[in-house]
């Protein structure tokens, strides 16, 4: 039991993993320059990269008034977890949450296949 526990841990550290991110902030330029700018090092340290970014998604289904959707990918979820729970991204996750938002956002972690 415990070798297949381990394969099952080797298997999804390999596996990479997606941020979704989808927020309504105050200003476009607010979050480029107090957050995006600083943030982006740090998400290259996790080996994180900001693949896909947009203030005009195209909604299918639901309802959503955001201005700012992103997809972040990171090589396992380990590494995207540490990148959002580490101490040098909390001051900027704070600030986008606290500051630079106009209403709460949606920030979902999913592993990927």
């Amino acid at each position: 039991m415990e070798n297949k526990e381990k394969n099952t841990e080797s298997i999804n550290a390999t596996k990479p993993a997606y941020i979704m991110v989808h927020m309504k902030v105050k200003s476009l330029e607010d979050l480029n320059q107090r957050y995006a700018s600083f943030v982006f090092p740090i998400l290259h340290k996790y080996e994180g990269q900001m693949i896909a970014g947009s203030a005009t998604p195209i909604v299918k289904e639901g309802d959503w008034d955001g201005n700012w959707a992103a997809v972040l990918r990171f090589p396992s979820m380990e590494a995207a977890e540490g990148w959002y729970n580490s101490e040098e991204y909390q001051l900027y996750r704070n600030l986008r949450i606290n500051e630079l938002q106009s209403e709460a956002g949606r920030v979902v972690i999913i592993p990927g296949m």
